[in-house]
């Protein structure tokens, strides 16, 4: 595979050092891991102010993991049916009924993939709240 050629101002040949103390280059190590990316581009992300990606919680992430299995099932049923009927044999299932239970698996995912990004705001929200109660007493 050949490498592509990237314009001279892109290229990324600088280093710019940082002191950090332990505690903040652990802190980093660790924010970067949950945002699945390297500390280098953690650190030029939100230097440069870039949104960072959402990342899905384990649940969600294994959930939509099973829902993409279960809908190369139902493709693999589907093309069996279609197979059949073209064959002039009985399918095995109702085809219309299985498109739409595909159009709803799919429909799943696309939930998932957002519910748990909206999740994120709210928890922030949660621990403001907690961190005042705290203060209070």
């Amino acid at each position: 595979m050949a490498n592509r050629k990237q314009s001279k101002a892109l290229v990324r040949k600088h280093i710019f050092p940082v002191r950090l103390s332990d505690i903040e280059l652990e802190m980093i190590r660790i924010k970067s891991q949950d945002a699945g990316m390297s500390a280098s581009e953690l650190m030029r992300r939100n230097a440069l102010m870039r949104p960072l990606p959402k990342r899905l919680s384990k649940i969600s992430l294994q959930t939509y993991w099973e829902l993409g299995q279960i809908g190369n099932n139902l493709n693999q049923l589907v093309k069996a049916t279609n197979t059949a009927i073209k064959m002039g044999r009985t399918p095995p299932a109702n085809p219309q009924l299985l498109q739409e239970l595909l159009e709803v698996l799919h429909q799943c995912r696309r939930d998932i993939a957002q519910a748990d990004t909206e999740e994120t705001d709210w928890e922030e929200e949660e621990e403001d709240s907690d961190d005042w109660e705290a203060d209070e007493g």
